[in-house]
């Protein structure tokens, strides 16, 4: 439940702000998992933030993750540099008893380009990512996208990331494998701040898991 709000925003020229809030019910997992997206323009590009929050413990919220990026670009420039950083925490509920952990903080300097109009559009950068602790260089690959259909009624959009995650022997939270996450959406608009739809996560290497896809069903409210 990511970088959404870029794949809308972000190309739409006469967009210069853009808020929403998610709530999608896991089947797969059996939980649910909020996301609050923010993505603002000024005149030296672009900032998008989000967090997601878990609801699969006991008492409540169980993970958090946060990401922030900021493309620096002008109108006179094709390509935008491309900032983020990733990062967060969760506990863990066993039988053994609780355990806290946290997402290894990451950053990655790349080149973004995008295009796209009101109907439908693109994003994708590309850039070197340093992950915490790794001891070895890693990548990312990402891609997004929207189409909007009848008349707006309708929204496909998307994201699809490819990284690594190299690491040495005394790397703690690193796979050492090549990870692949993409999260196509579909949403009936049905007004203009209302949104129902449903996302599939598709994944392979991510999270410790190997191939898996999760199906949720979702409200949207666009502010």
């Amino acid at each position: 439940m990511k970088k959404l709000i870029v794949i809308f925003a972000v190309l739409v020229s006469f967009a210069a702000s853009a808020q929403n809030l998610q709530l999608h019910r896991d089947f797969d997992r059996g939980h649910f998992t909020t996301t609050f997206e923010m993505f603002k323009m000024d005149k030296w590009g672009n900032t998008f933030t989000f967090i997601d929050f878990d609801y699969d413990s006991e008492n409540g919220i169980n993970q958090g993750y946060f990401e922030i990026a900021r493309v620096l670009k002008t109108e006179k420039m094709p390509i935008g540099l491309h900032i983020e950083y990733n990062g967060g925490v969760g506990n863990a509920e066993t039988a053994i008893g609780d355990f806290g952990y946290t997402i290894n903080d990451a950053w990655i300097f790349g080149l973004n380009y995008a295009k796209g109009g009101a109907k439908s559009g693109f994003s994708t950068y590309a850039g070197y990512k340093a992950i915490k602790d790794a001891g070895k260089a890693n990548f990312q690959i990402t891609g997004t996208w929207y189409v909007n259909f009848f008349d707006g009624k309708m929204t496909f959009s998307g994201f699809a990331d490819l990284w690594s995650e190299n690491c040495d022997e005394d790397a703690v939270g690193v796979s050492d494998e090549l990870v692949f996450l993409t999260e196509p959406q579909l949403w009936y608009n049905a007004t203009k701040n209302l949104s129902i739809g449903s996302e599939i996560e598709i994944s392979n290497n991510f999270a410790g898991d190997d191939f898996e896809v999760r199906p949720t069903l979702a409200v949207k409210w666009n502010f």
